[in-house]
């Protein structure tokens, strides 16, 4: 494998059980601190989102630019896609009036389209082969409208389907967890197609973000509106520390790791005689 190769893999974490724990407390702490910015402090859904877009261009530059994975930089730009995403998402579904239906169907054929565009493109989907500065920024891109859509999609469910805040995170809890019972059966039958990994991925990573929105509108609204009320600054407060706890953990796992694999050394052949 090219050391060219190495380097672009470096750059994105491994896709276990612990990266996907992160990203849901990334994207459901996206949902308040973003709330926190535009409601709590009445800054508004225009000025947030340039604010927290502008945040966002500030940390995807140094992920660009960057040589191999840093972990606290990764997951600062997954977060800065989520605040900006839930701002962004309640600028057109609210200031302009789109409504979470329509909302959440523009996003989704936005997202789409950025999909098809990087596949033809690039000629894959793949997310733990980015091997270039054009197939990261389509990486990058997906992820910011993925976490915009999540956001709709989860006001949606939780505002004009009936179903509530509870109602809908279990809604799409349930269909995540299905999603997880396929790729375990996948490997277990040991399909070997990458299109439906990389499906089941991208599936995952998109419903995790409406997912984190509705656990974050079970958090901070009040009990009398279907939350636990634990408000916009205490939820973000509780998940940013399950963050960055998780993030050093990954970070000193894999640190051991490491240090264990130099001190191995392989074994010589005994010389004869």
């Amino acid at each position: 494998m090219p050391p060219a190769h190495h380097a672009a893999l470096s750059k994105l974490p491994a896709l276990t059980f612990l990266f996907w724990v992160m990203k849901i407390a990334a994207t459901t702490l996206g949902e308040t601190a973003g709330d926190l910015l535009s409601m709590t402090l009445n800054v508004g859904y225009l000025v947030s989102t340039l604010i927290l877009m502008s945040g966002f261009v500030v940390v995807l530059v140094g992920q660009l630019r960057a040589k191999r994975y840093i972990p606290f930089l990764y997951w600062a730009v997954i977060l800065a896609t989520s605040t900006a995403g839930t701002t962004m998402s309640d600028f057109m579904n609210r200031t302009l009036g789109l409504g979470y239906a329509t909302g959440s169907a523009i996003l989704l054929g936005t997202l789409v389209t950025v999909l098809i565009v990087w596949r033809l493109t690039e000629k894959s989907l793949s997310v733990t082969d980015v091997r270039s500065f054009r197939a990261e920024v389509f990486y990058w891109s997906a992820i910011l409208v993925s976490n915009t859509l999540g956001t709709s999609l989860g006001d949606y469910l939780a505002d004009d389907s009936g179903l509530g805040f509870a109602g809908g995170a279990a809604l799409i809890g349930g269909v995540i967890a299905l999603i997880v019972a396929a790729y375990l059966a996948a490997k277990r039958m040991k399909v070997s197609s990458p299109a439906l990994y990389v499906g089941l991925f991208w599936t995952a990573f998109v419903l995790t973000r409406p997912f984190g929105a509705t656990m974050g509108d079970v958090l901070t609204k009040t009990p009398a509106q279907g939350g636990l009320g634990f408000g916009t600054v205490g939820s973000s407060a509780v998940l940013a520390a399950v963050l960055v706890a998780v993030i050093l953990y990954t970070m000193r796992r894999e640190s051991h790791r490491q240090a264990g694999s130099d001190h191995k050394c392989p074994k010589t052949a005994r010389s004869p005689g």
